[in-house]
């Protein structure tokens, strides 16, 4: 029977042993807004998990193996390990801007991942799990390799729509090999491709098929995802081909000359790679031991943060190889949908294929933070960047409800109270019932990772605190000297609210509560277990704090336009490189 670590209630005190990852975004390319979907998501999560006092790890680490990556180093006339490095800097450095607080950020390109890359596929060979089969692929003449599904484009054969890949089409939805394309064409030389024989590895998954059953049951996974991969087992099983022909860009299989693994199998393990190097790393002050975790009788959790798309990887492939292999299985895997901009998929001829770096040249990176956690929800659906809304969005919320009762209210606090706040609150109840409201209803939406319905909860906290300042009208209090206590009463009751609005926030805007606490003089001992979270509980009371400075400032309409500037002009000059970059090729085989 297959035994999973329980989950526990969220309103268990005890402390969590968590392990929680991201999908490794490919060595390729620079990080978009569609990657940062799933990472914020994460993270919001982990700081969570951390602010409610948990033993939590975050790891990750950039995919780097494959043809693609190979190719590209070529064409850019680089080593394939000089773009991994590239591109490993560049992810890094998005993903530090975006406050994504990994733990560890590593590559699959490393000793850790080859290790346990071997290792894993020699206990499959010894249990049974991998036999060998000669097969047909399809084969570039002019460059000498086989092509991957990715690299063969052609008419489909079920519709006839051209310019198709040579795995599924984008047009009716149809899979098929890429020797069933009609006129396929090599994306990489242009050429018709011949058909090849070459013997390959696969992994036996038909004999993991009661196993994986069972395991679906029970693991923390979307019911959606649970009955999507039932269709895998109507369909039948097949065995998993885990190996490429060289030339390829990877890790050798060992006893063999020209064989290589496939990424997707060693890019899984990348989350074991990245977890035993932060373990064995000066960064891990906690002691985590790696075998307290992936043993088969571990009792930390851990958790994947997946797109839907690599959900089969996730749910079917990655815990047989675990099983087969000896090692215990995932507590769950969480997937989300895809990212669209203004309700399109996104798109470089409109200039909505939007990254990172263009994004952080113009915007704060926490309104992509509140804007993404306002529409996140459990379930997999699209979520879409409508930039009229989310220019709104954050320019109501953060500058108009949040960062505005904190201003309100300081300017009192600190002119007519040098800057102390009151020894009692004005209204206590309406501390007591945020508090609650937090600690109970908001904590739970959290770890059902209920993002837009705990946002919509904390700006009802933040309603109610406004309009409570409107209703006691401390402006107006301030002009009767008799009323001094109860200005003081009034304005410390709005400073505690907001103090506990931003707990409240922090996972999701982590700077901005990092700031709101400075200006509040406040910092949570967590160092001696008092998790930050737990202080909503806490007022502020005859506590010094310090002037008021600006926290946030409003979304200007021309903000948007230069962003949407930037990346047409990117993709103006990309287009004229590339053409420059055809003729070239051209003259030199003319």
């Amino acid at each position: 029977m297959t035994v999973l670590p329980k989950k526990p209630s969220i309103m268990k005190p005890e402390k969590r042993n968590i392990l929680v990852t991201s999908a490794l975004p490919y060595a390729n390319a620079p990080l978009h807004l569609g990657h940062l979907l799933e990472t914020i998501q994460t993270d919001i999560w982990v700081r969570f998990q951390k602010s409610r006092g948990h033993q939590v790890t975050y790891c990750c680490a950039d995919d780097a193996h494959g043809t693609p990556i190979m190719l590209k180093a070529a064409a850019e006339n680089i080593t394939p390990q000089q773009l991994i490095d590239q591109i490993h800097t560049s992810h890094s450095q998005d993903c530090e801007a975006f406050l994504i607080n990994f733990d560890n950020f590593y590559t699959t390109h490393s000793s850790e991942n080859k290790k346990f890359l071997q290792d894993i596929y020699r206990k499959l060979r010894e249990n049974g799990y991998i036999s060998e089969k000669i097969i047909t692929q399809a084969y570039d003449p002019v460059k000498n390799m086989f092509l991957p599904d990715r690299f063969v484009k052609g008419t489909c054969p079920k519709c006839q729509t051209a310019d198709q890949y040579g795995d599924n089409c984008e047009n009716c939805g149809a899979t098929y090999s890429p020797t069933d394309l009609i006129n396929p064409k090599s994306v990489v030389s242009g050429e018709v491709p011949i058909e090849k024989k070459s013997n390959h590895y696969f992994f036996e998954l038909p004999k993991l098929e009661s196993f994986l059953k069972e395991w679906l049951e029970n693991a923390d996974i979307q019911p959606e995802i649970k009955n999507k991969m039932q269709e895998w087992f109507e369909s039948g099983l097949n065995n998993w081909d885990i190996s490429r022909d060289a030339p390829y860009w990877g890790f050798k299989i060992p006893d063999t000359k020209d064989k290589y693994f496939y990424v997707w199998l060693d890019a899984p393990i990348g989350y074991m790679a990245s977890f035993e190097n932060y373990c064995n790393s000066d960064k891990n002050h906690a002691g985590l031991v790696f075998n307290d975790y992936f043993t088969k009788d571990s009792n930390a959790e851990i958790y994947h943060f997946i797109g839907k798309d690599i959900a089969y990887f996730h749910t079917l492939f990655w815990p047989a190889t675990l099983q087969g292999s000896g090692y215990r299985t995932p507590t769950g895997v969480f997937c989300h949908g895809f990212l669209t901009v203004n309700g399109q998929k996104m798109s470089k001829s409109r200039a909505t294929f939007i990254k990172a770096q263009t994004y952080l040249n113009h915007l704060h990176p926490e309104y992509l933070r509140y804007y993404f956690a306002s529409k996140l929800s459990a379930n997999i659906e699209d979520i879409d960047l409508n930039l009229e809304d989310f220019q709104q969005k954050n320019n109501s919320d953060i500058v108009g409800k949040l960062v505005n009762l904190a201003s309100r209210n300081a300017g009192f606090i600190k002119k007519r109270f040098d800057g102390t706040l009151a020894a009692t609150l004005d209204n206590p109840s309406l501390f007591t019932e945020a508090a609650h409201l937090i600690q109970a209803d908001i904590a739970k939406l959290y770890e059902n990772r209920e993002y837009s319905a705990a946002i919509r909860k904390i700006m009802q906290l933040a309603d109610r605190a406004n309009e409570y300042i409107d209703t006691e009208k401390p402006w107006v209090l301030a002009k009767n000297t008799h009323q001094n206590d109860k200005l003081h009463a009034v304005c410390s009751t709005g400073i505690n609210l907001f103090y506990q609005l931003m707990i409240a926030l922090q996972p999701i805007l982590p700077n901005l509560a990092d700031e709101s606490f400075a200006f509040l003089n406040w910092k949570t001992d967590e160092k001696n277990g008092d998790a930050i979270w737990n202080n909503v509980e806490k007022p502020l009371i005859n506590h010094r704090i310090n002037p008021f400075k600006p926290l946030a400032k409003r979304i200007e309409d021309k903000d948007i336009a230069a962003m949407i500037e930037e990346e047409k002009t990117g993709l103006e000059n990309a287009q004229k490189k590339r053409s420059q970059q055809q003729k070239y090729q051209s003259s030199k085989r003319g």
